[in-house]
């Protein structure tokens, strides 16, 4: 696997639907605390945790991992993540893997998967990772992102729409889905060059982007090429609401 990338693990305090989200316990440790943990299991040099808080750093700075204060009025993740590449002064040709704060079940191999893909990718400047959609409960779901890539493994298009729409299997009925096409959903873990970020957070917010709450779509409007590979695991449960995080406890106490 790929040596020499970062990993930078943005974490806001001020969630909407999660107050405080970084910080809420999960099996008696902070949920930024599991998620470092992935981080510092992977084959990253350097760990940095981007947060607007206090708290989140007092928590982070006794495990052993960089902890920068960020900007609090950024618009997303992303943005967090772009002002630590520019504040560490880290070179254009930098591998950074954005792990999110609220996925402590995110297995520690997709980490070095996505940075490896990138880094055999001379001419690309960012990649993802997407997992087979089993069944039309899944592919039906607008809180999973769906993604179609070409022949190459690169990204035409994400949405949280079922996509491909199979004309004929697709009408009138859901249940089954067709073996003739393969449908993928994405993974929010993404790898960059420095380089390419700091292009991106300069560039405008697409039609797509805003239509389809999916900031990934700005890359492809802009004509940039994002890599997706076929995650070697699928990822466990994200958490997004209080709802989430028995689920998460379930998870993690299996793994």
């Amino acid at each position: 696997m790929a040596n020499g990338f970062k990993v930078v693990i943005p974490a806001r305090y001020g969630s909407t639907r999660l107050p405080g989200k970084p910080l809420v316990d999960i099996k008696g440790k902070p949920m930024i605390q599991h998620v470092v943990e992935r981080a510092l299991d992977s084959a990253a040099d350097e760990i940095v945790v981007a947060t607007d808080d206090q708290r989140i750093a007092d928590v982070c700075v006794p495990l052993g991992v960089r902890v920068v204060l960020t900007e609090v009025a950024h618009r997303s993740g992303t943005d967090r993540v772009a002002e630590v590449i520019t504040r560490c002064e880290w070179s254009d040709d930098t591998i950074v893997v954005n792990l999110q704060g609220d996925e402590p079940c995110m297995p520690v191999a997709l980490l070095d998967q996505v940075a490896h893909n990138l880094a055999s990718l001379d001419k690309t400047g960012m990649a993802t990772l997407a997992y087979p959609i089993r069944d039309g409960a899944e592919l039906f779901d607008p809180h999973l992102v769906k993604v179609v890539t070409n022949v190459a493994g690169f990204a035409l298009y994400f949405s949280r729409a079922p996509i491909p729409w199979h004309r004929d299997e697709f009408l009138g009925k859901h249940a089954a889905l067709p073996s003739s096409v393969g449908f993928l959903r994405h993974i929010g873990l993404y790898a960059y060059r420095a380089a390419f970020l700091k292009r991106y957070i300069h560039l405008d917010p697409s039609p797509l982007e805003l239509a389809e709450s999916l900031e990934q779509l700005r890359v492809l409007w802009h004509g940039e090429r994002i890599h997706v590979g076929l995650a070697v695991e699928e990822p466990g449960p994200g958490v997004d609401t209080s709802d989430d995080l028995a689920r998460v406890a379930a998870y993690l106490a299996k793994m």
